[in-house]
């Protein structure tokens, strides 16, 4: 009995933070279905133009599907801001994996002079935050006639540190006899690194996709800093906006913008973890 009476106290702690951290995402499904008039009644505290206490309903008293409809069918403008996330998104992943993979691969498996402190330099820019690189890249963009597009938030997010150092981990872990097998059957360096580094680097590249994804579809710094067009910004910056303008459809709005993150999240969950650990 004593024995197990750490146990159930590690279990309700835990059980305890895990309905603080869902809680959130439970009210914004609830607030999704409510009409108008129950939101306001709910959320009259947060909203600019009310007062009293914010309240909480588990499942709303009349439920209704009316902000997915208008948001779907009379919203054209988020899916213009939809469109800008998976733009940006898709367009640093598809640099990363262009420059980021062979460029771990070299520092993981050959030697060279100045390796240590290049290895030393993409550490330093992995600690700095974007604050303190934001006016450097800004005048950079600026100089090169970036400013206000796509390529603003592209060009420096498709050479971030973090990347590197994930898949050096991974590469890393490629056994030796692995590749030395393979040069003696003849295979050349471009098709070591094509036939075993990236097959057998699989968790790590699906780790720097899956968190390079979550990371750039919910930026707000980069482009908030880098893109002044409305019709460039992507949804991080058009869901504030619209939680003033319509709150009912910006809760739906909210949940349709969760799921691309969510489904990528629950469907390479395995190889994060691998590619992390390893």
């Amino acid at each position: 009995m004593k024995r197990k009476l750490p146990e159930l106290i590690v279990r309700i702690v835990l059980w305890v933070l895990f309905v603080i951290m869902v809680m959130p995402l439970a009210m914004l499904c609830t607030n999704s279905l409510m009409g108008k008039r129950e939101i306001t009644e709910t959320c009259k505290a947060v909203l600019s133009d009310y007062e009293g206490r914010a309240g909480f309903r588990l499942f709303p008293q009349y439920p209704t599907l009316r902000a997915y409809v208008r948001l779907l069918l009379d919203s054209p403008e988020y899916f213009t801001a939809f469109w800008n996330a998976a733009v940006l998104s898709m367009g640093v992943l598809a640099g990363q994996m262009i420059t980021a993979v062979p460029a771990a691969w070299a520092l993981a498996r050959f030697e060279f002079r100045g390796k240590t402190a290049l290895k030393f330099l993409y550490a330093l820019l992995l600690i700095l935050p974007f604050q303190v690189t934001m006016v450097s890249s800004y005048l950079v963009l600026d100089f090169l006639k970036l400013l206000d597009t796509y390529l603003a938030v592209i060009l420096p997010g498709i050479f971030s540190a973090l990347p590197l150092f994930i898949l050096l981990k991974s590469f890393s872990a490629v056994p030796k006899e692995v590749i030395e097998a393979a040069k003696i059957d003849g295979a050349g360096d471009v098709g070591i690194f094509l036939r075993i580094g990236i097959p057998l680097g699989r968790p790590g590249i699906f780790s720097v996709l899956i968190l390079g994804f979550l990371e750039y579809w919910n930026a707000v710094e980069q482009p908030l800093a880098y893109l002044k067009t409305e019709s460039l910004k992507p949804l991080s910056l058009y869901l504030p906006v619209m939680m003033k303008a319509e709150v009912q459809t910006a809760f739906a709005a909210s949940i349709i913008t969760l799921l691309p993150a969510v489904l990528l999240f629950l469907c390479g969950q395995e190889s994060l973890e691998k590619g992390i650990r390893i």
